[in-house]
């Protein structure tokens, strides 16, 4: 036998085991081979945690700032300006009882209430007047205090301006996608629709995987990454809902599966949405994933339209993009 025809099946196998490779989106061969988890969560994140970080790398507190919900941003920023208002009146206690020189202290409520309350009209740079520091070393501290004091408005007002200005999509995934008849076959498909109501995302695309665990030549057992071919992967205009379509026909890797089989193999559909935001003109992404037990068989996804609204508008109900039926 010549070498060519010895290299040929090893090339074609190589070049097979690439393929996979480039599609697995970057998760990697430990990943893949973890049973445990999902690898890919509702929400879009990831169940990967990155340690041997230093401190500053591991919190990455701008990154933070910017993504957590607003309820947790408005906390943050309190909860620090009270701390270091509280630590500049203890330092003016430091300085000594004549530090500061104005009303009795009496007036409100002790030293330190006369400490903090002049702390927060020096680091905000409001000055009522009635509260002065008193000697060097109080005036050295209010001469700090001002420069932090700025510093942290402008922080603050940065972040806040950011997280206004940073686009992000708000697309919502419908709790379950379904196995439907379609076209004398069957479908996998999930609907996507767009929560902000003023907002347009324009050249939306779909790109779905399927993976599941398969065993290779040699038996080992190992995550395989299939492309699922789509109806449509890219809508120009998105003012409704999408319901994402992939026909199961004879090359579809779900081909003559059964739920239990898709349990057993811990089959997961892997979804990343990308489009352009028309109000910042820059790109989104949303993503997310459906594991076998997500997936409803021989179903429907009920209407969400309710007709025309009282301004003759087309009304699209949002609430009813999880609503699915049986089929009899």
């Amino acid at each position: 036998m010549t070498p060519s025809s010895n290299s040929s099946p090893l090339a074609a196998r190589i070049a097979a085991d690439a393929e996979l490779r480039d599609r697995d989106l970057g998760f990697g061969a430990v990943v893949s081979s973890h049973r445990s988890r999902r690898l890919l969560n509702r929400d879009g994140s990831f169940n990967v945690v990155r340690e041997g970080l230093g401190l500053l790398a591991t919190i990455a507190p701008y990154h933070l700032l910017l993504s957590i919900p607003w309820a947790g941003f408005i906390a943050v920023v309190t909860l620090l300006y009270i701390v270091l208002n509280l630590m500049f009146a203890l330092l003016f206690l430091a300085c000594g009882p004549d530090a500061l020189a104005g009303p009795a202290a009496h007036m409100l409520g002790g030293r330190f209430s006369q400490a903090f309350f002049f702390s927060i009209q020096t680091f905000a740079t409001i000055g009522y007047g009635q509260i002065g520091p008193n000697g060097l070393a109080a005036n050295v501290l209010v001469t700090i205090e001002a420069l932090v004091g700025l510093m942290y408005q402008a922080l603050a007002t940065g972040l806040l301006f950011a997280r206004f200005a940073r686009p992000t999509a708000a697309i919502l995934f419908s709790r379950h996608a379904i196995v439907a008849p379609y076209a004398d076959i069957e479908a996998l498909m999930f609907r996507v629709a767009n929560q902000r109501r003023r907002n347009e995302i324009i050249e939306l695309q779909a790109q779905v995987l399927y993976t599941s665990l398969e065993r290779d030549r040699s038996g080992r057992v190992t995550r395989r990454y299939r492309l699922l071919p789509l109806e449509r992967n890219q809508v120009t205009f998105f003012p409704l809902t999408w319901t994402i379509v992939h026909p199961i026909d004879d090359k579809s890797p779900l081909a003559g599966k059964t739920r239990d089989e898709l349990v057993s193999e811990q089959a997961e559909i892997l979804v990343l949405l990308s489009g352009v935001d028309e109000t910042y003109e820059q790109t989104v992404h949303s993503r997310t994933s459906y594991r076998a037990d997500e997936i409803i068989w021989n179903a429907r996804f009920r209407s969400v339209f309710r007709g025309e609204s009282p301004a003759q508008l087309l009304s699209v109900d949002v609430s009813r993009l999880h609503d699915v039926e049986k089929l009899s």
